[in-house]
Order: C-alpha cells, then structure tokens, then sequence
C-alpha cells in the first residue's frame, strides 16, 4: 500500500508546482523580478565596460562635430548656435542609445540566456522590462555629458540647473518608452544584425528629419510639414524650452502623451512576442 501512496504524493506535489508556477503573480512580485533583471543586466555591464563607449564617445564627438561643422552655417557662430543644437544633440543620444536594448536582447535570445527563465515562475515582462529599466544608467550618462560637453563648450542654459536637469529627465522617460519599440524588433528580428539595422531605419530619419538640427521655418513646405508631427520634434522643443528658459510648454505635454501611447502599444507586444519563443 504505501508503494502506492508514495507515487500519488510525488504527483501532487509535481502537480502543485505546475499550479503554483502558473499562479498569477502580483504586482508587487513582479516590480520584484523586474529588478532583479536589472541588478543582472547591471552586473553584466559592470563585466562588459564596452557596453558604455557609445554613452561616453557619442555625446562628445557629436556635439563638438555639429557645434564646428553646422554652427556658422545655421546661427552665424558656434556659441549661437549651442542652444539650439545642444537639446537636439540631447534628444539624437539618449534615443540613439536606446537601440542597443532590441540588439542586447536579441544577443541573449540566440545564446539562450531567454531559455532559462522560460523554466522559472516569474513574470513574462520582467526579462524585458529588467534589463530596460539597468538602461536608465546608459542614458544618464549619455544625457549628462551631452550638456557637460556644452558646458566646455560655451552652452550658458537660461533655464539654470532645474531647467536642465528637467530637460535631461524627459529625454531619459522617452527614451526608455522608445526602447519598447526596439525591444518588440529584437523579439520579432532574426538576428543581432537586422535588429541594428531596422532600429536605424525607425530612428534616423525620426531624428534627422526633426528640428534637431535646424529651424523648421529653413526648410521646404512639405518637409516642413512632418517635422512639426513628428515625436522628436515635441521632445527637442520641449527641451529647448526647459533647458533654455525653464518654461513647461504644452510640448511637454506632448511628448509625455507620446510615449505613453508607445509604452501601451509596444510594451505588450513585446510580451506577447516574447512569449512565442518561450
């Protein structure tokens, strides 16, 4: 008899784990796992310091190159021309940095770090969500020395510290909203290499055909047109008017409003992508 019990119990207990793994997980479990993810990612970088040469090389070749190559061209000078160029440059890289979390992602999924997790009883979103959340760092970094490279350069924001340190948080929030798109790529793409390429093909002409760069009264009427539509351009405005005069304009609004339509689109089809090839 009790060779037949034995059995029975290890069926329950087997059975009772394949319930408790496929429980609902609450809110609170799942912020849990999410930074758990992110305590991962940020002790990957810590091993992989070439994770931070496109945060650290990027703001400052970019500023110097755009400030000496456009700024007598556009304002007559280089020190004119910074307020203008400097919350583009802030807006091109924190968004530009936020490419790499489709290609990381896609990195991992081939190697099959993703296969492990499939077995664990955590969220689906929290191997996304947590490394995204580890990003934030990247795109202080990369936000910070941007107005420290304009700073050395001769940038005097009018907005003072708040105003600049307002300016830095906005790019930081849409970028990390931005990266919901790419990471949805790196669920959907092949490989490494054709997420890089298609998250250049979305963000590039979003960034470039922008007023990043220069005014939109300069350019033709139909190009004109779609840069006063397009999501960058509310980022780069609302920038401009906090960093530059410390002035909440209804940008802001915008571009809030923008990224929690991306985050409420793309979020959950990351998820449900993700969870095909689990």
């Amino acid at each position: 008899m009790s060779t037949l019990i034995a059995p029975a119990r290890e069926a329950v207990t087997a059975a009772d784990r394949v319930a408790a793994a496929r429980r609902r997980i609450s809110m609170a479990e799942t912020l849990g796992q999410t930074l758990m993810m992110a305590w991962r990612a940020l002790k990957k970088m810590r091993r992989n310091p070439e994770q931070f040469f496109d945060v650290a090389l990027q703001p400052i070749l970019f500023t110097a190159m755009f400030a000496f190559i456009f700024g007598g061209a556009i304002a007559g000078d280089v020190q004119s021309y910074l307020p203008l160029m400097i919350p583009g440059i802030l807006a091109q890289t924190v968004l530009t940095t936020c490419m790499a979390t489709g290609t990381q992602l896609r990195e991992d999924m081939e190697k099959g770090v993703f296969d492990r997790f499939k077995s664990l009883p955590i969220a689906r979103i929290a191997p996304l969500a947590g490394p995204m959340v580890a990003d934030l760092l990247r795109y202080t970094i990369a936000a910070t020395l941007t107005f420290g490279m304009g700073l050395v350069m001769g940038y005097r924001p009018g907005g003072g510290a708040g105003g600049v340190l307002a300016a830095i948080l906005l790019a930081i929030f849409t970028g990390w909203s931005l990266a919901w798109v790419f990471t949805w790529v790196g669920t959907i793409a092949r490989s490494a290499q054709a997420v890089q390429g298609i998250s250049m093909m979305i963000l590039f002409p979003l960034t470039f055909l922008s007023n990043a760069f220069v005014p939109v009264d300069t350019l033709p009427g139909w190009l004109a047109a779609f840069v006063r539509v397009n999501p960058v351009s509310h980022l780069v405005t609302a920038a401009r008017d906090l960093a530059n005069r410390a002035v909440v304009s209804g940008e802001v609004a915008w571009t809030i409003l923008a990224c929690l339509i991306v985050m409420a689109i793309f979020a959950p089809l990351s998820v449900r992508s993700y969870k095909r090839h689990m």
